[in-house]
């Protein structure tokens, strides 16, 4: 584990489960981890490659949120023309 000179007292992100250094912050669920995690200095991490959810300390640099992707819901068929072919 090396330390970066931009960040020296913050370690780099290591997923516990599968070793991963991908990681990406989670969206906070609870009213414990909405109020009690800042107080604590944690935030809810996700990692990116066994997307387990884990707790880190703020200063742990991890990436932002991957922006949602909209559901897309079947395509429609085009509506038929409204002709008399004969």
């Amino acid at each position: 584990m090396s330390v970066s000179p931009d960040r020296p007292f913050s370690p780099p992100y290591q997923c516990r489960d599968c070793g991963s250094e991908v990681g990406f912050r989670s969206r906070r669920r609870t009213l414990t981890e909405r109020f009690l995690l800042p107080l604590l200095l944690l935030q809810p991490v996700r990692c990116g490659e066994c997307f387990r959810r884990d707790y880190r300390l703020i200063f742990t640099p991890v990436l932002k949120r991957l922006p949602e992707v909209p559901k897309v819901g079947p395509a429609r068929q085009p509506a038929p023309p409204n002709r008399n072919v004969a």
